[in-house]
């Protein structure tokens, strides 16, 4: 967690912006064994002046064996996800509360839509190369 223009912003009677960006990282520790990072920028600024920023990063370790190819996607991207998520939740939340400021909770993700989303542009973009 930044600060960087603390104390001096906190004397702001303004209504701060927020900004709150999230991503999954997936990547092989081993044969069979998974790392599921899922991250959380949240920048809340007045004006042009930052009023705090938290990155944090949430990761579960995952055995996924004899499944097919096909179903990895989904598993990384929707139900790893969706483990992980509520532990970075509480700890921003817990984080931004124990700076001193009002709490800021991330909302309940629905990962299936995202992952789709995400997979629908990645297939439009392939279908709009040139042949």
């Amino acid at each position: 967690m930044e600060q960087p223009n603390s104390p001096a912003i906190l004397l702001d009677q303004e209504q701060p912006s927020v900004d709150i960006q999230l991503g999954i990282e997936a990547n092989p520790v081993s044969d069979g064994i998974f790392e599921v990072c899922v991250t959380a920028t949240v920048q809340t600024k007045i004006k042009d002046k930052t009023v705090f920023l938290v990155e944090a990063k949430q990761a579960g370790i995952f055995e996924i064996r004899n499944l097919a190819p096909e179903q990895m996607g989904p598993i990384m991207g929707i139900a790893c996800p969706q483990i992980v998520y509520p532990y970075l939740r509480g700890n921003v939340a817990d984080l931004i509360q124990r700076g001193g400021f009002p709490p800021v909770h991330l909302s309940e993700i629905n990962f299936q839509a995202m992952y789709e989303q995400q997979n629908q542009g990645a297939t439009e973009a392939v279908a709009t190369l040139p042949q």
